[in-house]
């Protein structure tokens, strides 16, 4: 090549490279000045708002609440919140019309960069998977929560409540305080078991309960790394420690479900996925329990493999959705029931009611929960449904914005981060009167109907709302009944020393401690 076509050659990649950088910090600059037309905290070059980041978790929790009520949800605010996490834009909606907009649209669906943490443990299964893949599995999905398979779960939900206001009855009325969370977890474990995988684990009897710890230093660790840039960077991330524990819980939590259709214990075999392959014989043979009315109860693996008998999933695909399922499906409803019994613990006028409407149902017997029981039980729901307004299971979900979203005048460009905020569109006080303040009464089907339909959404709305929705709700409705049909409940804690801890899941940072007292029925 001559001296003057190498000049040219590269004069002529200088100026391509030249271009390009100009065309980024054009749309860069563009991004910049339509975020900052949005009300949120100071920011500076490079690490954005993060410099301002309380490193512990509790005290950030105060932090964020106090960003939400100064730039989202107070008079004239917009109720959306930009902060700069590092040089990444992230925008927060906190009010009901502007979720509306996200929720419902059928093209903005898609999660962001922020989510591909959590695929390393979940693959992209329902919860973080997008576009096409979402689209078919959801739809393949769907009839797995039809109500008429949902009521064949309750009998497990009975049972396994049961064996949960066993464990806890050497506390009641002994004047002894006890957490209940680690309770309620190995509850919602074995339940999700069973009901998902079809094995019975016996968490709440001591075994395979490391799962539960696994699964909470996960969140507590996904939760630290998006919020700390610094954390973002691969040798901080493990030189902290962090990368290194996140890693031995990431494998714990996989094994578990690779081999949870096994009772597990020093001789467990270690073969991947051999659950799905001793489902498949089952499943071939027509081996699936039956339910107290003796027909057949085929758990969500049946479910997955009869699909897979129809060349529609992998093992791979299965396994995803499993993983997805059980943690899905055993955090977010511990965290439900939790809450609801605190609060009930701190409002004994509302307990009380509690108890007569348990009373009414069930009378003095001490047998299972039925699924009409359960229709029976209103009041009761509006007790979970308060709590689940005060601290929303799922505190946080994203979108990456696919085109871009306007509300109002302000313009949030394509491919930006937004997240929709429960705990801030909850506490709106245009829809909740003393939006703070525990109050079953926020759900009679007469104030429901007064406020927007997007004022509640513990589990999101829209095209990509909680698939298991009523899952929860039934199992929540038949653990808490089986509760307080024995127990009444007290506890000297309350926000001021309870804080919530908002991570993937939301949870306590205190535990739930409570005193527990024995009612007069023998149930």
């Amino acid at each position: 090549m001559s001296l003057g076509l190498s000049a040219f050659v590269f004069a002529a990649l200088v100026a391509w490279v030249s271009w390009k950088i100009y065309e980024f910090l054009k749309q860069r600059q563009k991004v910049v000045t339509l975020i900052d037309r949005i009300p949120g905290p100071p920011a500076i070059p490079i690490l954005g708002c993060a410099y301002q980041f309380k490193l512990d978790s509790v005290e950030f929790t105060y932090q964020l609440e106090d960003w939400g009520r100064t730039y989202a949800l107070l008079e004239g605010g917009l109720g959306m919140v930009r902060a700069w996490v590092g040089p990444v834009p992230v925008v927060f909606l906190c009010r009901d019309e502007a979720v509306k907009i996200l929720l419902e649209s059928t093209t903005q669906i898609t999660k962001p960069s922020q989510y591909n943490f959590i695929k390393r443990w979940l693959g992209t299964g329902l919860l973080t998977s997008t576009n096409e893949k979402w689209h078919s599995r959801r739809k393949m999905l769907t009839p797995a929560f039809h109500f008429n398979i949902l009521n064949k779960f309750v009998p497990v939900f009975s049972k396994e409540a049961k064996v949960f206001v066993e464990q806890i009855e050497k506390f009641a009325d002994s004047g002894e305080e006890l957490d209940l969370f680690p309770f309620i977890k190995r509850c919602a474990l074995d339940i999700i078991c069973e009901t998902a995988m079809g094995a019975e684990i016996g968490a709440q009897r001591g075994r395979n309960s490391a799962y539960v710890d696994a699964v909470a230093t996960l969140n507590r660790l996904i939760w630290h790394h998006e919020r700390l840039p610094w954390m973002w960077l691969k040798p901080v991330w493990y030189l902290s420690g962090n990368g290194f524990a996140f890693d031995a819980a990431l494998t714990l939590t996989t094994d578990f479900t690779r081999k949870v259709g096994i009772v597990l214990g020093p001789g467990a075999s270690d073969a991947p996925l051999q659950i799905i392959a001793e489902r498949r014989k089952n499943f071939v043979r027509g081996d699936a329990p039956a339910d107290a009315t003796g027909r057949q109860r085929l758990a969500f693996l049946d479910l997955l493999l009869s699909m897979q008998a129809e060349n529609r999933l992998s093992d791979e695909d299965i396994r995803e959705e499993v993983d997805t399922f059980m943690f899905e499906g055993h955090d977010t409803t511990s965290s439900g029931m939790g809450f609801a019994i605190w609060f009930l613990a701190q409002n004994p006028a509302f307990q009380e009611k509690v108890h007569s409407e348990v009373d009414d149902v069930f009378g003095d017997s001490d047998r299972p929960v039925t699924p009409e029981d359960l229709k029976r039980l209103p009041y009761l729901e509006q007790c979970i449904k308060e709590a689940l307004r005060l601290m929303p299971s799922v505190p946080f979900f994203a979108r990456i914005l696919t085109e871009d979203f306007v509300f109002h005048d302000r313009v949030v460009p394509k491919g930006v981060t937004v997240v929709v905020s429960p705990v801030a569109v909850h506490r709106d006080p245009r829809n909740f009167e003393d939006a703070e303040t525990y109050n079953p009464e926020n759900f009679t089907q007469e104030n429901i109907a007064k406020r927007h339909p997007y004022s509640f959404i513990p589990f999101a709305a829209g095209p990509r709302n909680c698939i298991g929705q009523k899952f929860a709700l039934l199992e929540e409705k038949a653990v808490l009944s089986t509760f307080f049909r024995r127990y009444r409940v007290t506890t000297e804690q309350n926000l001021d020393n309870n804080r919530p801890v908002p991570e993937i899941i939301i949870k306590p940072s205190q535990g739930f401690r409570v005193k527990l007292y024995k009612r007069s029925c023998p149930c």
